[in-house]
């Protein structure tokens, strides 16, 4: 392959998953006046009069994205359907319509594909979600998977990551860093499986951390707590590629810093358990490792007695002026600047 400019070569590496999307979207405009928000936030945002049409899409690659060495099809389907699904919830809307396009290569039979079927149908009856379209073709090697999902939402109620305040409290949903000590778990059964097939994998008492990775779920329950009690986020993500990476999309939109207290980090004691067992601190589970699916928001201070109590929510920090930094405040006393170590799709491989 040729480069397109003698002389230059910028590997994708060098610009990151985020920084390529700039990249390549830079020079495109909006130009229908129904697109209220495209590039740059969990769905775009496209105007219908009273409400908006909220769409996302995801591409899912064997091998980068998934392992099927410990993922069974089905919860690949599940999992598939429901992390996109989280990216309309968000944006403070409902699922509506998923759109599925699929590459296989012909080493997997119908039978597997049924499996996967099952898993976005179980996905699309829990929440709701009809299975409005899609494509299939053929693949040289290996499964893709590429998802659309539309969504719904009053115009009023839609939340962007764009939208925080100066001294606004930073909260997040369910607990964090759960999903990553899952993977580390699968991954290190399979290092065994690989040198002893006859070995059994040891995944007895790690039921938790295990469906945290293997079957994610969209946090509509949120949205709903928050409803009933009268508050609305004035920003929202959902937390895919960990807390940190998350964060600093927030402040960077919002163009704020924040303040995030380790001992206001929520984590389930299961997760602090195989932490210790990987020589993990719990918190750098919780900052980098991502696939949490958690929904971290930002409210207005003067909500913090509607929130204080509810259970699944936790406020662990507040916003600050963009020259005050992102920073961790750390249990033994020092600020750790806040930096996105987690999953980034264009690293290099070794």
């Amino acid at each position: 392959m040729t480069d397109p400019t003698p002389g230059k070569r910028t590997e994708l590496s060098e610009l990151g998953e985020f920084g390529l999307i700039r990249h390549l979207t830079e020079n495109f405009t909006i130009e229908q006046p129904s697109t209220l928000k495209g590039i740059g936030d969990d769905a775009a945002v496209i105007d219908y009069g009273d409400n908006v049409i909220l769409v996302t899409t995801d591409l899912l690659v064997e091998g980068v994205h998934f392992d099927l060495a410990y993922m069974p099809l089905r919860h690949l389907g599940y999992k598939c359907a429901a992390v996109n699904f989280s990216d309309i919830v968000a944006m403070n809307g409902k699922p509506r319509q998923l759109f599925v396009g699929l590459s296989v290569s012909n080493r997997f039979p119908v039978e597997a594909l049924d499996e996967i079927y099952e898993g976005i149908r179980l996905a699309c009856k829990r929440y709701h979600v009809d299975l409005a379209g899609g494509d299939t073709t053929s693949s040289v090697h290996g499964l893709f998977l590429s998802l659309t999902v539309t969504g719904e939402a009053a115009k009023e109620d839609v939340v962007y990551r764009s939208t925080a305040k100066e001294n606004d409290l930073l909260c997040v949903s369910g607990d964090l860093g759960s999903a990553y000590m899952g993977l580390m778990l699968l991954e290190r059964e399979k290092r065994v499986f690989e040198v002893d097939p006859g070995m059994q994998p040891d995944l007895n008492g790690y039921d938790y951390i295990l469906e945290r990775q293997l079957k994610p779920e969209p946090r509509t329950d949120i949205l709903e707590l928050l409803k009933t009690a009268g508050v609305k986020p004035t920003s929202m993500i959902d937390i895919s590629d960990g807390l940190a990476s998350e964060v600093l999309h927030i402040c960077e939109d919002s163009k704020l810093g924040c303040r995030i207290f380790e001992d206001k980090i929520p984590l389930d004691a299961m997760t602090v358990t195989a932490a210790e067992e990987f020589n993990i601190q719990p918190v750098t589970a919780a900052m980098n490792g991502g696939e949490d699916y958690e929904l971290l928001f930002t409210i207005n201070i003067n909500d913090f007695d509607k929130v204080k109590n509810l259970e699944g929510i936790s406020i662990i920090g507040h916003m600050t002026e963009p020259n005050a930094g992102v920073f961790l405040a750390s249990n033994n006393g020092p600020l750790i600047q806040i930096e996105a170590l987690g999953w980034n799709h264009m690293r290099e491989q070794e």
